[in-house]
């Protein structure tokens, strides 16, 4: 399938879409914290002109904001928090604060490694061996 969404100046959420976990929480993000951002799963972009590949957007969440700087993992949902409706914006600062970025960052990593067998979880979820994070 050729990539239907390309760069635009606003901010963008890329998700995996093949994961359910992850899809849930797009329509999460979407509804309840409305950031001023597009929200694509990232089968659907242009990945290049977003700076990004496959294999990282399938490791981690990536948020991009609008001057292309671009964040990863615990990193991307921090950002996402502060650009989201305003009583979520202090869990974004904090999740960006030394020591806590660190454990924010441990429990993002457990999440991916696990979300196939969450609740919502499915086999499409699971990441495959090579393409793990590291802990």
């Amino acid at each position: 399938m050729a990539p239907s969404v390309l760069p635009s100046p606003r901010p963008v959420v890329v998700f995996d879409g093949d994961c359910g976990i992850c899809t849930k929480l797009a329509g999460v993000i979407t509804s309840y914290l409305r950031p001023p951002a597009a929200v694509e799963p990232w089968q659907r972009l242009d990945l290049a002109a977003y700076g990004l590949d496959a294999q990282i957007c399938t490791e981690a969440l990536q948020y991009v904001d609008a001057d292309g700087r671009v964040y990863a993992a615990e990193l991307a949902v921090a950002q996402l928090l502060k650009a989201s409706r305003p009583w979520f914006r202090p869990a974004g600062y904090v999740i960006a604060l030394p020591g806590v970025r660190q454990v924010a960052g441990v429990v993002y990593r457990w999440v991916a490694r696990n979300r196939q067998s969450l609740p919502g979880g499915t086999p499409a979820c699971a990441m495959p061996p090579q393409k793990q994070p590291d802990q």
